[in-house]
């Protein structure tokens, strides 16, 4: 028996939820190819699977919320089904510059019959994914758990790191049979499934007033989700707030309506169908028009480069910060991050950098602990400040933890920015879930392990972009050309701040190091925001990423390269139609060395590219 569909939606749409004779929902992707199927279990427990392409990406599995100790899963009704369908697209900072949302969704009604509670069931199908969440009204205080899980299909190779240092840390590469019960996995957790069948990555979207989601390995094939008072205290959360570890062990309680954050597997054939999946920030709200009233393209709302005296030394003085500045104009950059240090400048001081920064086209950003801005009152005069002096943002770090009471501050401080017209770059943070469409003035965001953290780098870099990098922009801190360099060369590292990018890309080389490098002109010429991004065949989770990525008319090729050398073969048929004017950067037998080239190369050639252990390379391709 099928359902039928109002007649105000595509024709395309007709097909796209059916209810079979055992009375099974399948909810189907405009293009057919991705499916949701939710059922009853044993004694009427609520389970889903997930296919692509009429193979199995996730195996039956337990969906469910938990109110109050009860599972409201176990023992469920399912009653009426309304269906509906998202058509839209939206100006975006990451892969491309134009988001798609287009998907095919409904909203069940399920009682839970021995309490009688009745709550919604919402599910979204995409073409490159699904999306569920769970919608349960009420009123007063009760407290939400989790009791739902993925199950991986057998032979799948998963990616994954645990939680000791929060969202910065190494991913292992296993089979999924050797993941052993009770470890840690930070979303999002990629997968590749068995046979050459595709890919697909687990996190979350749309974390608002709500615990974040870790998950938890069963040690049979599956991960069970986890709410953030559920997971044992990072290292950087007992180093800085070991009063209040104990207090973060407590579930958060919600007022009112129970509204989950969305449960996302995004899903693709290959790694390029994961890097332009587009569904986490499709399921977060729009901005409000009336703090963004031009949403992304708010004025005030500037994306850009940034120079930064931590991880390459520097004068940290008012004189030493006016030297940034000023390389910082040469370069062509737009911003100057200062670290804490500012804080003991008088606000005149301030004001003056500010004034002398802008006259070279440079705004200025400040570092602030979190532990400072406790409240909305120490937030205001924090902000007030940067008000008085024409500060352009804030850099605000140590949050460390993702049970609700941490995740609220992220709104509280992004709506209190949006009232100042103040940009925000987060550290030490949680994963990204959308939150950077609904407040389009967070143009960064760390829950990384970038360089500020140690070598080696190789295997790390060309793993990020296919796990970490898939649910939002990430402030890796990318490019240094001496200490920091490890495994890696001067290549790799031109080319990670192609590939490891945000809105608000903060270089980690001192500026004067950057401008003598023969690097230097390519680093000019990088944007930190693109139009269209091209994951090329050649990569492979941990050995290579190779990204085209085009600006306006001009085309980037970025690699880099993990431990093992090899030779790669790239065609050009990513450009368009034309000749360009091409700039090559390539290994030399010195790590810390560059050989430069300079051709005319159309769409119908090709490069051969020798990569050494840690190498890279990159191009650019001009009009």
């Amino acid at each position: 028996m099928r359902i039928r569909i109002a007649t105000a939606l595509l024709v395309m749409v007709y097909a796209s939820v059916s209810l079979s004779i055992a009375g099974d929902i399948t909810v189907a992707s405009p293009d057919g190819r991705v499916q949701f199927r939710l059922s009853l279990g044993d004694k009427g427990r609520l389970q889903y699977a997930v296919a692509f392409r009429e193979k199995p990406v996730i195996e039956v599995s337990a969906i469910g919320i938990i109110v109050d100790g009860v599972d409201l899963a176990a023992g469920a009704q399912i009653g009426k089904v309304e269906q509906y369908q998202v058509s839209e697209s939206y100006p975006w900072f990451g892969a491309h510059s134009i988001a798609t949302n287009h998907c095919n969704g409904v909203k069940i009604s399920v009682t839970h019959a021995q309490s009688r509670s009745s709550y919604t069931l919402e599910i979204r199908a995409y073409n490159d994914g699904i999306a569920f969440r769970q919608v349960v009204p009420g009123e007063g205080k009760r407290i939400p758990d989790e009791a739902t899980s993925f199950r991986l299909p057998a032979g799948s190779t998963v990616w994954y790191h645990d939680m000791e240092g929060h969202y910065e840390g190494v991913h292992a590469r296993k089979g999924i049979a050797s993941v052993p019960v009770g470890d840690w996995a930070a979303p999002p957790v990629t997968f590749r499934l068995a046979d050459n069948l595709g890919y697909a990555s687990i996190t979350e979207g749309a974390l608002v007033q709500y615990s974040g989601m870790a998950l938890q390995a069963d040690g049979e094939g599956g991960f069970n989700a986890r709410l953030g008072h559920s997971v044992p205290a990072s290292w950087p959360f007992r180093l800085r707030f070991k009063q209040d570890v104990e207090r973060m062990t407590r579930p958060a309680a919600i007022t009112g309506t129970i509204t989950t954050p969305w449960r996302v597997v995004m899903i693709g054939p290959d790694l390029n169908a994961l890097v332009n999946c587009d569904i986490v920030h499709n399921v977060a709200a729009a901005p409000d028009p009336k703090l963004f009233p031009d949403g992304l393209r708010t004025d005030w709302v500037k994306p850009g480069r940034a120079v930064w005296s931590y991880l390459d030394g520097g004068n940290r003085t008012f004189e030493g910060m006016k030297e940034f500045s000023k390389l910082a104009g040469e370069l062509g950059f737009e911003y100057n991050l200062l670290e804490g240090f500012w804080s003991k400048w008088p606000e005149s001081q301030l004001k003056d950098l500010v004034d002398y920064s802008r006259e070279r086209g440079v705004k200025i950003i400040l570092w602030k602990s979190r532990g400072e801005l406790g409240n909305v009152k120490s937030l205001r005069e924090f902000f007030e400040i940067c008000r008085r002096t024409d500060v352009a943002g804030a850099k605000i770090d140590f949050f460390d933890h993702e049970n609700k009471e941490v995740v609220d501050l992220y709104e509280m401080i992004l709506r209190e920015a949006a009232q100042y017209k103040l940009i925000i770059d987060f550290h030490g943070a949680n994963k990204p879930t959308g939150q950077e469409r609904t407040w389009p003035n967070e143009l960064g965001l760390e829950g990384i392990r970038g360089l500020e953290g140690q070598p080696p780098w190789a295997r790390h870099d060309v793993t990020l972009p296919f796990t970490r990098m898939l649910a939002g922009l990430a402030d890796y801190t990318p490019t240094h050309f001496s200490r920091k360099l490890g495994d890696t060369t001067w290549a790799h590292q031109v080319a990670n701040a192609i590939i490891l990018t945000a809105p608000l890309l903060c270089y980690a080389a001192h500026p004067a190091n950057i401008l003598a490098n023969p690097a230097a002109d390519m680093i000019k010429s990088i944007p930190s925001v693109w139009d269209e991004t091209i994951v090329l065949p050649v990569s492979d989770i941990g050995e290579t990423a190779a990204f085209a990525r085009r600006k306006g008319d001009t085309w980037f090729l970025a690699i880099t390269n993990g431990p093992n050398a090899r030779n790669l073969s790239i065609d050009l048929s990513f450009l368009d139609a034309g000749s360009f004017t091409s700039m090559l950067l390539r290994d030399t037998g010195e790590a810390a060395a560059l050989k430069e080239e300079h051709l005319v190369l159309s769409r119908s050639d090709s490069l051969h590219v020798d990569l050494r252990s840690g190498g890279g390379f990159v191009a650019r391709f001009a009009k």
